[in-house]
């Protein structure tokens, strides 16, 4: 049975001109709705949450506040279903650890940019819409279970491009990033010492994985994702939380649990910061505790971020990169990860040059 896609945007502000302006930039896709207060827009949401495929909540309101509503929210266990957007002037620390510990998918501040704002929840959107066709489609294939696996396999592969696409709308550079992490990875399984052990189609599959490796910064504020300047200390605090809720984001996809590719997708993303001495996070892993697969993601990230632009850097040259990795300057790696590294670098710059 089809299960139509929900289709309506709640948005709750005290703020006719605030819900006015919102309104005006996602009405075009989606169907609005709004509310003057919590107390209202919870009622809505209640009578409505099978059509509604994102709630924008202020903070501060007469009466029931925003945080008010998402406590309700999470009595009701609506917070997994319906992606949260908190869009208020007043993000201070202690509202956004409360909001975040409550389930809100992000917060953003006012004044905010209106293309960033409709990319940044719409990707969101498009991803809790997949997880929901994706939960549909298992469930009416049941009764098939040879049909039901090619289902899942597929789906799945689906749901992990979906998730690398959501990462492509809040960061600039992640599109062309996550495919060369792909590129990276699957060509060291394949032609060095290091996929020795893995089938054809376990190197596929880690490589898949790979691109979900930044999934968790889905969750860190534009304002400190795409700074163009150096991070606070509590700026990259927030920042490296992003491992740690890739891992959770990836946890609740029941389907892709259930999935062979799924242990290679928790690990690389929550621990594609770990350090061969336990010095990385989330987890003070060392040695070979972190997995190989997930050595050559971090090998390959730190390495595509030095010889890449980003919003707070020039790119440096290869060769400055190579030099940086090996002396320990970017944290401690696995002997041999580097002699198997260095042995293919000049062919993975090839991988630069072809999309340059």
């Amino acid at each position: 049975m089809y299960m139509k896609d929900a289709d309506t945007v709640i948005i709750i502000d005290d703020d006719q001109i605030t819900r006015t302006v919102l309104g005006n930039i996602f009405k075009d896709k989606y169907r609005i709705i709004e509310a003057s207060g919590g107390g209202e827009g919870l009622e809505k949401i209640l009578g409505k949450k099978d059509e509604i495929c994102a709630v924008l909540l202020d903070v501060i309101m007469p009466g029931m506040s925003g945080i008010d509503v998402l406590r309700k929210l999470r009595g009701e266990n609506l917070m997994d279903r319906i992606p949260v957007f908190l869009i208020t002037a007043e993000a201070t620390d202690s509202v956004l650890k409360e909001a975040y510990v409550l389930g809100v998918m992000d917060v953003i501040s006012k004044p905010f940019v209106s293309y960033v704002i409709e990319k940044r929840i719409g990707s969101v959107i498009e991803l809790f819409r997949a997880r929901r066709r994706l939960s549909c489609t298992v469930d009416e294939q049941k009764s098939t279970i040879s049909l039901q696996e090619e289902k899942i396999t597929d789906l799945n592969r689906g749901m992990v491009e979906a998730l690398a696409t959501a990462i492509e709308f809040r960061s600039i550079e992640s599109g062309e990033h996550v495919k060369r992490i792909h590129d990276i990875t699957k060509y060291m399984l394949e032609n060095t010492v290091l996929g020795e052990g893995f089938t054809g189609g376990q190197i596929d599959l880690i490589a898949v994985a790979s691109i979900v490796h930044d999934v968790g910064k889905i969750s860190i504020p534009d304002s400190i994702l795409n700074k163009p300047g150096r991070l606070t200390p509590d700026e990259y605090e927030i920042m490296k939380t992003h491992a740690a809720k890739g891992g959770e984001l990836l946890e609740q996809i029941p389907q892709l649990r259930e999935h062979e590719s799924f242990q290679y997708a928790y690990d690389i993303a929550r621990h594609h910061h770990e350090r061969w001495d336990g010095t990385g996070y989330p987890d003070g892993l060392k040695g070979n505790e972190i997995p190989v697969y997930t050595q050559i993601v971090s090998i390959a990230d730190v390495y595509d971020a030095l010889i890449s632009r980003r919003v707070y850097k020039d790119p440096l040259e290869a060769s400055t990169a190579w030099d940086m990795i090996s002396s320990g300057e970017c944290g401690a790696f696995n002997p041999r990860l580097l002699d198997s590294f260095f042995s293919v670098e000049k062919e993975i710059r090839k991988f630069y040059r072809a999309k340059s």
